[in-house]
């Protein structure tokens, strides 16, 4: 007889795994009835669910407050609490996500792949829904309502976990989204949103293999790490968004200084933000660069030939070169060349988005073709790494992964295939 004693801690552990599991399986069920609806009915779905957001704009405004004040009590970082933060132009921009999405071509059903063998098979590839996505994320509240409206174009059920510091806010938004999502005849619970912030349940999504399908981890390198390294369900992460914009010697000034100011300061926490400035060491007006920064109130901090360039520059560590600040922090150094440029680029960039300024083309095409990250621009800010702006029409998360999907995850990347063989008698000899 065994003499181990269940602790309070574990007696909560194992309740969360069975909620878990019992959410997980009604979401389940949830998306066989979804998988059926024709895609007419999903698009009307999602326009309801739109416009039940707007509906709900005050009280989600009054949520968010509520969020806002615990989160600055708590001490959160400006970034963090811009990223936490609703008001009346952001709302309408996640109300108008959902409806982007719900115009979306529906990638259900698409023949990705066709042939006919010698023996008169004819195989096909068609696109079909993952099945129960687990989303797990902080600080962001529009995530709940993109993540609902690309699971539900898609075909998927989705169960959500969002962070403590946006509590009031998701549940708000859940709601609302719910509401609409029903009036279109979704069950409510293909779109399910984690009613407890135990941190327990983020353990018991990790392991809810055979009942959810895939985790789609968003927020700080600590939930993502912690994720990969635990989960027994396949994930779609991205690490650190360490990214760089590499200003050529060839670069037409003016562009270039546009183009560097927007990377890193138009919103300085979110994961497209340039965290790394490389000037080539014949660029002929480095100041025009780091000046606007600087004037902006962006702390510079750099190598020993960067701080030549301007004395406010401070000398940057090892680390600076691996840091994603998601604030008003930049790291600066001077390059030889092109050659010069990628190698530090292939030391320290975590292969989420890397940019080159550049008129010689030569030296674009090989920015492009050798930097291996999950998106290379050339001559755009890197604040373009998003979804929304790739005419995806929202995001699920950039992946910086090799396998299924990578960089924005919309519509396609919350599908798979399955092969449909159609013969006429045909037997194997």
């Amino acid at each position: 007889m065994s003499t181990e004693t269940i602790t309070p801690a574990d007696s909560a552990a194992e309740s969360v795994t069975t909620l878990v599991e019992r959410l997980a399986r009604a979401g389940r069920a949830a998306q066989k009835v979804l998988a059926r609806m024709p895609s007419p009915d999903k698009e009307r779905a999602l326009k309801l669910a739109g416009a039940a957001l707007r509906r709900a704009g005050p009280g989600i405004l009054e949520a968010n407050a509520k969020d806002m004040a615990a989160g600055e009590a708590r001490g959160l970082s400006s970034a963090l609490l811009d990223r936490l933060r609703l008001n009346e132009k952001r709302l309408e921009a996640m109300a108008a996500a959902v409806e982007q999405v719900a115009v979306l071509a529906d990638p259900v059903g698409d023949v990705i792949g066709e042939d006919a063998r010698p023996n008169g098979m004819v195989l096909q590839r068609v696109r079909i829904p993952i099945g129960v996505i687990g989303i797990i994320y902080e600080s962001r509240p529009n995530v709940t309502a993109d993540a609902a409206a690309l699971c539900v174009r898609s075909g998927n059920a989705t169960l959500l976990r969002g962070g403590t510091e946006a509590m009031h806010s998701n549940r708000a938004i859940h709601a609302a989204l719910v509401e609409g999502l029903v009036e279109g005849g979704v069950p409510a619970e293909v779109v399910q949103l984690m009613p407890t912030q135990d941190r327990a349940a983020v353990g018991a999504m990790l392991k809810a293999a055979g009942l959810i399908d895939m985790i789609v981890p968003r927020g700080g390198k600590s939930l993502v790490a912690r994720v990969q390294a635990e989960a027994t369900v396949p994930v779609l992460a991205h690490l650190d968004g360490i990214n760089h914009t590499y200003v050529d010697h060839s670069a037409d000034p003016a562009m270039a200084a546009q183009i560097v100011l927007n990377a890193k300061m138009r919103r300085t926490g979110i994961c497209g933000a340039m965290e790394t400035l490389l000037i080539d060491a014949t660029y002929p007006d480095p100041h025009g660069l780091v000046e606007p920064l600087l004037a902006a109130g962006c702390e510079l901090r750099g190598d020993a030939r960067a701080r030549a360039i301007d004395p406010r520059i401070l000398p940057a560590t090892d680390e600076d070169w691996d840091t994603e600040y998601l604030e008003a922090i930049c790291a600066v150094a001077v390059v030889d060349g092109i050659d010069d440029a990628l190698a530090h680029v292939a030391r320290h960039s975590s292969g989420h988005t890397d940019a080159v300024v550049a008129q010689d083309q030569g030296v674009a095409d090989r920015f492009l073709s050798e930097v291996d990250s999950a998106i290379v621009m050339h001559n755009a800010s890197s604040q373009f790494a998003d979804g929304g702006e790739f005419g995806l029409g929202a995001e699920i998360g950039i992946a910086t992964g090799r396998l299924h999907a990578r960089g924005p995850v919309a519509l396609e990347g919350l599908t798979t295939y399955k092969w449909l063989v159609r013969g006429s008698g045909q037997v194997r000899p």
